[in-house]
């Protein structure tokens, strides 16, 4: 018997920086109604889902800048999604910035949490690949991550939700193809994604024709070398004034886009992903414990780049 999980990806609009928390929750609930309304078990929410996209602006005041962040996953204001999770039987991955303290010093992450469909949190991810930069470059896109976000100190975990291995990644991560394969190594059978991307970049001008091809082809190629689903939720539409892409999609271990977003706005994409696919792709081309050649890889794990970079 085939053994399937429907997958929704709950993409949304622009969150404008004079959005409430409140606000911006009752928007991910309805969502997430929408999503089991039309029988989806599991759902993901974008990267940063809770406010807008904070790193597009160099901020000093340590209190605005701690307005953005999360001390506790639930807390008061979150709980409502949490408690609409149990209600409705489904679980879901949310992104938010994480604030924590270690030994008395602030820990900030960019943070997803998987949660069960008993509106219980079952683990964690924290980004790995922290993009942009510490302060504004010139012709750059500002985009400053580095100043808010220390990378990730919990590893590629893979999780069991409903009897299905779970993995999450964040935005730039989605690039990387190390990501998918640590998660398949970890066991993953499907990827949730959550992703805050611009339409365009300063630059990169020439390369303005290709930047949904360039969002979708590394999770196709990802979902076809590793055998895994994807399902990949987008922040889109005009943001605090930048365009972002959108492109929310679900894509199956054939590297084929099986649901796609057709709007930049708030919208679910829900596809009833078929788990024996993995099996089927790896019997095709990646059987990995016959042809995998690990002792042949070191290079990876010990250099960052080409010698003369």
């Amino acid at each position: 018997m085939n053994q399937y999980l429907t997958l929704a990806v709950c993409q949304t609009g622009p969150v404008q920086r004079s959005a409430s928390r409140a606000e911006t929750v009752g928007r991910l609930v309805n969502l997430l109604e929408r999503a089991a309304a039309a029988g989806a078990e599991l759902a993901v929410f974008p990267e940063m889902a809770l406010t807008t996209f904070f790193p597009r602006w160099a901020l000093d005041d340590p209190r605005e800048i701690d307005a953005f962040y999360e001390r506790q996953m639930p807390g008061p204001q979150t709980q409502p999604l949490f408690d609409a999770a149990r209600r409705l039987k489904i679980g879901f991955a949310l992104g938010y910035a994480e604030l924590g303290e270690e030994q008395g010093s602030p820990r900030r992450f960019n943070t997803m949490d998987l949660v069960g469909a008993d509106g219980v949190p079952i683990g964690r991810y924290r980004k790995m690949h922290i993009p942009g930069s510490e302060a504004a470059e010139a012709r750059v896109t500002t985009h400053l991550e580095r100043r808010y976000f220390e990378p990730g100190n919990l590893g590629f975990p893979v999780y069991t939700y409903r009897g299905v291995r779970v993995g999450l990644a964040l935005c730039n991560d989605r690039r990387w193809p190390e990501t998918y394969r640590m998660l398949c190594l970890n066991g993953a059978q499907v990827v949730l994604i959550g992703y805050n991307t611009p339409l365009l970049l300063d630059e990169a001008p020439a390369f303005a024709h290709l930047r949904m091809f360039h969002n979708h082809l590394p999770m196709q190629a990802g979902a076809y070398q590793n055998t895994v689903w994807v399902a990949a939720a987008a922040k889109a539409g005009l943001e605090e004034g930048q365009a972002l892409i959108g492109g929310s999609c679900i894509i199956s271990p054939t590297g084929e886009i099986a649901a796609l977003a057709m709007s930049i706005d708030d919208e679910i994409v829900v596809h009833r992903a078929d788990l024996n696919l993995i099996a089927a792709c790896q019997r095709v081309n990646f059987n990995f414990a016959r042809y995998r050649r690990p002792g042949e890889y070191g290079l990876i794990a010990k250099r960052a780049g080409p010698p003369d970079s």
